[in-house]
C-alpha cells in the first residue's frame, strides 16, 4: 500500500508541449477548443470532485494523502497531464502517459468497504476518470461558456474522447461516443458508485480548502464551488452531500458566465491557471500559445505515437 511518504506525483516533461506534431487533434478540433476554454478550470474541479465516487478512487486518494498534504500541487499535476493529451504533441502525450501509468501503479492497497484489493490502473477506475472528465469539461463549456458545439463538432468531441482513452488503460471499446452512450454509462455504472466517509471528506476538502493551504485556493475553491454544484444532477448532490440552494443554482450560472467572458483574453487566462490551478499548467498553456507549426505539421494515432516514442518502441529500435 502506498503512504503519505510515498506520494506519487505526475510531472510534465522537460520539453516543450508541442514540438514533433500536432498531437491527436489538431487545431481545428473541438478537444483543443474545449479544453483551452478558461471554462476547463470549472471542468476539471467538477471532475476531480466526482471522481471520489468511486470507491476504489477514493481508497486510492485517501491512502496516498496527496491532496491534503499539497492540493494545489495534486491540482496541477493532473489538469496537467489532461491538457497534454488534448493540445501536446504525440511524443509528450506518450511519455507522459507512460510516466503516469508508473505513478498509478504504486497506488495500490485494500478498499475498505469491500476489503478487496485496488488499483489506480484499474480499467475500469480509470474509465471513470476519463469519461468524468470530458464530460465535466464539455459541460462546464456549454453551461458557462460558448455554449453546445454544433451536432459535427459533437460528434467529433466524443469520437476523440475515444482517442485520447487510448493513452491510459480504458479499453477504447467501453468508452461513451455520444451524449446518450455517456448517459447509458452513468445509468450503467451507478450502482457501484458511493460516497463514503472519506470520499465525503476529500470532495468537500476540493471544493472548500481550508485557508491553510493558501489564500488564493482557499477563495478561489469557493468561488468556483457553488457554479460546480450547479452543473450536478440531484443524485450526485445527494449521494456527495453537496446541499445548495435552487436560488443559488439561479443566480450563479450568470455570474459565472460574465466571470468567464471576462477571463476572454489569453493573459487574463494564464493568470488565472497560475492561481487557481499551478506553476506546471499554466507553462503548458503558456507553451501552447507560443507553439508555432510542429517539425511534422500533421496529426497521428495513439499507436503510431507510442510506436514512434513509447518505451516498448524504443526497445524494439534498440534491439533492431
Amino acid at each position: 500500500m502506498t503512504t503519505q511518504t510515498e506520494r506519487p506525483q505526475f510531472n510534465a516533461p522537460v520539453r516543450k508541449i508541442r514540438e514533433v506534431d500536432y498531437g491527436f487533434f489538431g487545431p481545428d478540433s473541438p478537444t483543443w477548443r474545449v479544453w483551452t476554454a478558461p471554462t476547463a478550470v470549472l471542468g476539471f474541479q467538477r471532475s476531480v470532485t466526482l471522481e471520489h465516487f468511486d470507491p476504489d478512487l477514493t481508497a486510492a486518494v485517501a491512502d496516498v494523502g496527496g491532496i491534503y498534504s499539497d492540493p494545489r500541487g495534486r491540482l496541477d499535476h493532473t489538469f496537467a497531464y489532461f491538457l497534454i493529451a488534448a493540445v501536446g504533441d504525440s511524443r509528450m502525450a506518450v511519455e507522459s502517459a507512460e510516466h503516469l501509468m508508473k505513478v498509478h501503479a504504486k497506488a495500490t492497497g485494500i478498499e475498505p468497504i469491500t476489503g478487496k484489493r485496488y488499483s489506480a490502473n484499474n480499467p475500469d477506475s480509470q474509465l471513470w476518470i476519463h469519461v468524468t472528465g470530458w464530460h465535466s469539461v464539455l459541460k462546464c463549456y456549454e453551461m458557462f461558456g460558448p455554449g453546445p458545439l454544433s451536432p459535427a463538432e459533437e460528434r467529433r468531441y466524443w469520437a476523440e474522447c475515444v482517442v485520447a482513452a487510448e493513452l491510459q488503460t480504458c479499453k477504447p471499446s467501453d468508452v461513451p461516443t455520444s451524449r446518450a452512450e455517456v448517459r447509458e454509462y452513468f445509468a450503467a455504472v451507478r450502482p457501484r458508485l458511493c460516497s463514503s466517509e472519506r470520499a465525503h471528506r476529500a470532495m468537500h476538502y476540493l471544493l472548500h480548502t481550508p485557508m491553510e493551504k493558501g489564500v488564493r485556493l482557499w477563495g478561489g475553491s469557493r468561488l468556483i464551488a457553488p457554479a460546480v454544484i450547479a452543473t450536478l444532477p440531484k443524485w450526485m448532490r445527494e449521494t456527495g452531500g453537496f446541499d445548495q440552494p435552487g436560488l443559488v443554482d439561479a443566480g450563479i450560472r450568470p455570474a459565472a458566465k460574465l466571470a468567464i467572458a471576462a477571463l476572454g483574453g489569453d493573459s487574463a487566462k494564464l493568470r488565472t491557471l497560475r492561481s487557481a490551478i499551478g506553476p506546471m499548467t499554466a507553462r503548458l498553456y503558456r507553451e501552447h500559445l507560443e507553439a508555432g507549426i510542429p517539425e511534422n505539421p500533421v496529426t497521428v494515432t495513439p499507436a503510431e505515437a507510442r510506436a514512434r516514442y513509447g518505451s516498448a518502441g524504443r526497445r524494439a529500435s534498440r534491439s533492431a
